[in-house]
């Protein structure tokens, strides 16, 4: 049996986690993270592919892309384009594949700027403050639905 595609998006300076606050987002750098999704969604009959831009229109297209190839879900990381971007918003309400938002960090024991988030509004779920492992709860999910 082919295994099923899941799309990991991620957004705006991600590209810099292991350097970038890690008090906040911890040491484990973006590649880290796709290697335990990729071993983790072997077991699960998870084919993944994991992408990263600060680009919020690719973000877009790799949503509309997710439904064209046929995912069986997406987990996106938007970044900073969570708590802002109504064109992630209306992508996620636009197709069918199952979007669960992930988050390394808890947005809602941060800045208040962070505790509204167009992404969750059109998500299935979100999981978030639970670093790295935010992705493979994630993953988990997925293989639920």
């Amino acid at each position: 049996m082919a295994a099923k595609l899941v799309y990991v998006l991620n957004g705006p300076n991600l590209n810099r986690l292991g350097l970038r606050e890690p008090g906040i987002y911890g040491s484990q750098t973006l590649d880290d993270i796709g290697a335990m999704l990729v071993e983790r969604g072997e077991t699960l009959g998870f084919e993944i592919d994991l992408r990263q831009s600060n680009h919020e229109g690719h973000l877009v297209d790799w949503l509309h892309e997710a439904e064209d190839n046929g995912a069986h879900a997406v987990l996106l990381n938007a970044g900073a384009y969570t708590h802002t971007s109504i064109a992630l918003h209306d992508a996620i309400r636009s197709i069918k594949v199952p979007v669960i938002e992930v988050h390394l960090s808890n947005p809602h024991l941060r800045e208040e700027f962070r505790h509204k988030s167009w992404v969750g509004m059109a998500a299935k779920g979100t999981v978030a403050g639970f670093g790295a492992q935010s992705y493979l709860v994630a993953l988990e999910a997925a293989a639920t639905l």
